[in-house]
């Protein structure tokens, strides 16, 4: 995969260049001069996805979300526009990632969101969110909307 343009107005699917030599090989996951200041990562985890297993859809109030899909698997990513004031409101996507490329995901806040390993290798991947999860030390709320909760939910990972 390369490049690609999003059909959700803020979403921003990029891979990313990879530095190999004998050593191995080095990416950067993002960089304070590529990303406006507001969407700078606040904290990062990493996650491991088992083959065939879902996380989400679920989508943030506030916070953007940097979702780098490492390489090692393959994974479907769904989008769906629920900002009713965005000028792409109610449109789904997805794609899917290519094993041996690093692909990063820009996801503003009102995107529902979800991805599938449809690999057949655990799959590594990284967020680098702008807030942090419960806030300062915790002791907020959570920044969540769980849409994969609600049996009735219009928002669901299919194949």
């Amino acid at each position: 995969m390369t490049n690609r343009v999003s059909g959700i107005e803020g979403v921003e699917i990029r891979e990313l260049l990879r530095f190999s030599d004998d050593r191995g090989w080095l990416t950067e996951l993002f960089r304070s001069d590529e990303l406006p200041s507001k969407l700078l990562p606040e904290m990062a985890y990493l996650s491991m996805t088992k083959p065939g297993v879902s996380r989400g859809p679920h989508e943030h109030r506030d916070q953007s979300d940097l979702i780098i899909f490492m390489g090692n698997s393959r994974f479907r990513l769904y989008l769906w526009d629920n900002r009713p004031k965005s000028g792409t409101f109610k449109t789904h996507e997805r794609f899917e990632s290519e094993p041996g490329k690093t692909v990063a995901v820009r996801i503003p806040p009102g995107v529902v969101h979800g991805y599938k390993n449809i690999g057949d290798s655990e799959g590594l991947i990284i967020n680098c969110p702008n807030g942090l999860y419960k806030g300062k030390r915790r002791s907020g709320e959570v920044d969540e909307i769980r849409h994969e909760e609600d049996s009735d939910s219009e928002f669901k990972i299919v194949d």
